[in-house]
């Protein structure tokens, strides 16, 4: 019997551990379970105009496919009211779970946490013309996520400096207008068709 039990408690430590949260500070990632398709969930920037409705930044992840030492991102953006679908490499650098791309500039990111299976949230810096700014991205496999997920991201971008009004679920929209944040008492003013996010194909 005591086997039995001891078996039992192992087994669950294994499926744990399969979920278990993986970063580049502790430097754990298999970056090869992050190839597939994925939705663009919540993003945030310090400088928000770049987020924002034909902002440069405002794109919609499809795929990731993990390459050789880089990254291939699927990607659409909507430009002069029309969607344009982009493909864009990131190299990585000597730093763990750390990569560069030029995009509007040069853009070094990192991958802050992710379950493989659930989610998985960015840090990027974009420098261009001597100006700098940051970028917060939270992607999930499905077309929503959890709260509690969206929470976590939300800390981790205070954590970089990045408030709460800088912060654009891309999922949520009302016929306000008003995108909310997670909890009602957070709220983005932002005019936003929902079409943008669910048609992914564009």
């Amino acid at each position: 019997m005591k086997l039995l039990l001891l078996l039992l408690c192992l087994g669950l430590t294994l499926v744990c551990g399969h979920a278990e949260e993986a970063n580049s500070e502790r430097g754990n990632l298999d970056v090869d379970k992050l190839n597939g398709d994925w939705f663009s969930i919540v993003v945030a920037s310090d400088k928000r105009e770049k987020i924002e409705q034909n902002g440069s930044m405002r794109f919609f992840v499809q795929h990731i496919d993990v390459l050789e030492n880089s990254l291939g991102f699927k990607l659409c953006i909507k430009e002069n009211g029309e969607c344009r679908k982009l493909y864009s490499v990131a190299y990585k650098t000597p730093k763990i779970g750390e990569y560069f791309l030029e995009y509007d500039g040069g853009n070094t990111f990192t991958i802050l946490k992710t379950d493989y299976e659930r989610y998985v949230m960015f840090h990027l810096v974009n420098v261009n013309n001597g100006e700098a700014f940051q970028l917060m991205e939270l992607y999930g496999r499905t077309k929503d996520l959890s709260s509690d997920i969206k929470e976590k991201f939300a800390k981790l971008c205070e954590a970089h400096g990045i408030t709460r009004d800088n912060i654009i679920d891309l999922t949520k929209t009302g016929k306000s207008g008003l995108t909310y944040f997670s909890r009602p008492e957070y709220y983005i003013i932002e005019e936003m068709n929902l079409g943008d996010w669910l048609s992914t194909s564009c």
